[in-house]
């Protein structure tokens, strides 16, 4: 097969990368060599990759302040209405090609690097990724940003500035190890730090009735200093602020009081307070209820408060009153993980600015909105008071008033209604006293929406039912959706250019438009070129693996991905059992037809886990067992694909076939994965959960692979009980896979190497693996036939990338911006820098 064209052969004939002027180019190589001598010290001599990396980062950058710089005038001028969207995660992944799109800047750019004799691959593999989140909370954030400024609204992502991000993810003799994730090392050239707006945070310290009211007094400081990345729209001119914190000590830590001898260890005491910003917590849907964890959320809502509240007595206008505060300010909650801002603001506006309670509690209901991502109940905040009180004593007197006010407002609505109360309650009674966060969120919220339609009917059916019952109307859907920039322009050139020429670039901006393609369905050459695009993708990506991993795989063989966080929810177990039934299948009869395929797995399991650990050790297990197998040769292959982060779904991603969602109906409250895969070509295999369902919708169920239970099936089997063990009886090939892990066939110097995993599936399996087991090995039946027939199997691509345009982050942002924030999205362009204005 001839070898790909590289992504930059590709480029050059690409319309909707921006134009290649000769000043442009001119201007960009100045910019390039200016930086590598002035901001980098280095000539062409001695400089490194990395030196040439940061040379265009630099250099690009450069065109992004004025933008910047104009934007924020703009907003002052104008005063709109700001939204705030509050989040411990934002995964951003790298910024480099991303920012080069948006500006209109890659051709440019590319011609300029290669022009100098450089490989713009090359210096682009160079950027860490900044891996501030742990999994779809994260990257959602980031997507809506991106679509926050691509449409125009003035927007700010405020979160924390860890210094080590994700942990990075080693596959050491087929388990998991975890190494830090030093991504700051040699710096990072799109932050900006802003001292200048440092703020102060207080912890501990206790309440004291005064005559003015409550003062919280003796507390512990810490600062917050800010730093900026700028945020760039889509040929807009828009270049909104991503503001993270990073906790600093106060000059005079320690040495203000008693130690007066100690200065040595008052100095190094000092990194026990900027420990707050130093590491994510690597968990996924899992709540871990730590001191510091409690310290970093409510770092993050004080700081962040403070600085909306400045911004918003500084308006062009000025401000006397609070009054209009909700009518300025709209602040999102990403989860419960910033609720402590519901609390914060009711302490600034009462103990502060001097607000009635109730003037206050009004402001703050119209300013909140909470977004629910999870149902797990092992997920679900629940702050021990006696930690609330340690840490942030007036915050819980707070809480408890709002909870009275509460309790008093049902008890009036419900008398007598005990039970009721009890379950409505922000503070749960039941052994140790807790606070439920997302009991708070609910009541200090004038909306709460779920992240697709089948989670956010759960959230009001289920999960906060007495809620909803009593508001109705607070409770709302908003779709999770995906930037089409990132996840189609960026990661397949091949594929953006190739709709482009067939319907314009229109789509870029509404995603919709996508609707289009439907006609050429039937095309011979589209449908040629389309396959010919994904060949490509996967011969890219296979070349990519040999040369990390130094694994072969037959790149015409079906790429059936499953990548994601390691959670018995999503079920990595199941695709496992499916796996041993080919590879049994293949060994029972090695002379028969069979479709090849290379089962890709990835995704990172929380450190303290076990049971994801295990499933781990169990993929690569069998993968020892499949991949070196003379009899089963390139007809089955299993790669567990090492540190899953952003810039690695960029890649992989575009090269699926297959993607596999297949979560327990009702657990995956939307997926974002889903989104980008059948964006880019790959079918989907999947349970009606999440957002699969409105994929069907959207798509026709006939043109998605959809098995399993549903959730009325998940439910009624709750209610009659789930027993494995019948599936095991009936089932011959389940029973010799389950036999064949607990006999020590993948583990045979450790026979009960997978005891633990064998024990949860046989009898406390909480997501029914088996129970779905027939069902899904039918459906993959399903899947090989399709793709025996090249042509019919594109033309379902084709039909699915058709109907993908719903998934757009835009289309989320534009409901979000209507239907919670009350602003209105917008086309307008701000005029460039050096337009006059």
């Amino acid at each position: 097969m001839a070898t790909p064209m590289s992504d930059q052969e590709k480029r050059k004939q690409i319309s909707i990368r921006g134009i290649v002027g000769v000043e442009n180019v001119a201007e960009i190589k100045k910019g390039f060599n200016r930086h590598l001598h002035f901001t980098l010290a280095k000539d062409r001599n001695v400089s490194t990759q990395r030196d040439y990396f940061f040379a265009l980062a630099h250099t690009v950058r450069d065109h992004l302040v004025g933008r910047w710089l104009r934007t924020q005038q703009y907003y002052y001028e104008t005063d709109p209405k700001r939204v705030y969207y509050l989040s411990l995660e934002f995964y951003m992944g790298r910024t480099l090609e991303n920012t080069m799109i948006n500006l209109g800047l890659q051709n440019a750019c590319d011609e300029a690097i290669y022009q100098l004799g450089l490989d713009m691959e090359d210096l682009e593999e160079m950027e860490e990724d900044a891996g501030l989140g742990n999994g779809g909370l994260g990257r959602l954030a980031a997507c809506f940003l991106d679509s926050m400024a691509t449409l125009g609204l003035a927007a700010y992502g405020y979160g924390i500035r860890y210094e080590y991000g994700i942990f990075n993810q080693r596959i050491n003799d087929g388990w998991q190890v975890e190494e830090a994730d030093d991504w700051l090392r040699h710096g990072n050239p799109w932050e900006k730090a802003r001292p200048e707006f440092m703020l102060p945070v207080h912890f501990y310290g206790h309440v004291e009735k005064t005559r003015e009211g409550p003062k919280w007094v003796d507390t512990q400081v810490v600062l917050a200093m800010p730093y900026d990345t700028p945020i760039p729209g889509y040929m807009n001119n828009t270049v909104n602020t991503m503001r993270l914190w990073s906790a600093r000590a106060p000059n005079d830590f320690n040495l203000q009081d008693f130690n007066v001898g100690d200065y040595i260890q008052a100095v190094l005491d000092r990194s026990v307070a900027e420990n707050i910003s130093r590491v994510l917590y690597p968990n996924d849907n899992f709540f871990e209820g730590k001191e510091l964890r409690l310290k970093q959320e409510y770092f993050v809502v004080a700081a962040t408060l403070q600085d909306i509240i400045r911004r918003f007595k500084a308006s062009k206008k000025g401000r006397i009153t609070f009054e209009t505060f909700p009518d300025k300010v709209a602040i999102q909650l990403n989860d419960t993980h910033p609720a402590m801002a519901i609390p914060e603001l009711m302490r600034i506006l009462v103990d502060i600015e001097k607000l009635p309670y109730d003037k206050a509690w009004e402001i703050t209901q119209k300013t909140f909105a909470y977004t629910n991502h999870t149902v797990l109940p092992e997920a679900l905040e629940r702050w021990p008071v006696q930690l609330m009180e340690k840490l942030l004593p007036r915050h819980l007197h707070i809480i408890y008033e709002i909870n009275q006010k509460h309790l008093d407002k049902i008890s009036a609505l419900f008398p007598k209604d005990m039970d009721r109360l009890r379950r409505m309650s922000i503070i749960e009674e039941e052994g140790v006293k807790r606070i439920n966060m997302a009991h708070l969120c609910i009541v200090g919220s004038h909306a709460v929406n779920g992240v697709a339609q089948i989670h956010s009917q759960i959230v009001k059916d289920q999960v906060f039912r007495d809620f909803s019952e009593l508001e109705p109307e607070k409770f709302q859907n908003k779709t999770n959706g995906i930037t089409p920039r990132r996840w189609l322009l960026m990661c397949n050139a091949g594929l953006a250019e190739l709709i482009a020429e067939k319907i314009g670039d229109g789509y870029v901006k509404d995603l919709s438009q996508l609707r289009k393609i439907a006609a050429f369905v039937n095309d011979e050459s589209f449908i040629r070129d389309v396959s010919k695009v994904k060949q490509e993708n996967k011969m890219k990506f296979a070349q990519y693996l040999e040369k990390e991993y130094k694994v072969k795989i037959n790149p015409s063989s079906m790429f059936d991905v499953h990548v994601k966080r390691i959670h018995e929810y999503k079920r990595q177990l199941l695709n496992c059992l499916h796996i041993i039934t080919m590879y049994n299948r293949i060994k029972k009869d090695p002379a028969k037809h069979f479709v090849p395929r290379t089962v890709i797995i990835g995704g990172k399991a929380a450190p303290g886990y076990h049971m994801a650990k295990m499933i781990i050790k169990l993929i690569t297990s069998v993968g020892d067992v499949v991949n070196n197998d003379p009899v089963v040769g390139n007809r089955l292959k299993v790669i567990f694909l090492e540190n899953y982060r952003v810039s690695l779904a960029e890649k992989v991603i575009p090269a699926a076939d297959l993607s596999e969602q297949i979560s327990t109906a009702g657990t995956e409250a939307s997926g974002t994965g889903n989104m980008k895969f059948m964006l880019n070509g790959a079918l989907t295999i999947g349970t009606m959960d999440g957002a699969n369902v409105e994929m069907a919708e959207e798509a026709g169920e006939g043109n998605i692979f959809i098995f399993g239970m549903r959730v009325e099936d998940v439910d009624q089997m709750d209610r009659k009980g789930y027993n494995a063990k019948d599936y095991y009886d009936r089932i011959p090939e389940l029973r010799q896979v389950i036999d064949q892990i607990s006999g020590g066939f993948f583990s045979p110097k450790q026979p009960d190497l997978f005891k633990d995993i064998v024990n949860l599936l046989m009898y406390h399996d909480r997501f029914k693996v088996f129970a779905d087991y027939e069902s899904y090995m039918k459906c993959q039946e399903s899947v090989n036939a399709l793709y025996k027939n090249p042509k019919e199997w594109t033309k379902m691509v084709i039909r699915n990338i058709a109907a993908s345009g719903k998934f757009s982050s835009d289309r989320t942002i534009s409901e979000y911006a209507r239907e919670i924030w009350g602003v209105e999205p917008s086309t307008a362009k701000i005029p460039a820098p050096d337009d006059p204005r």
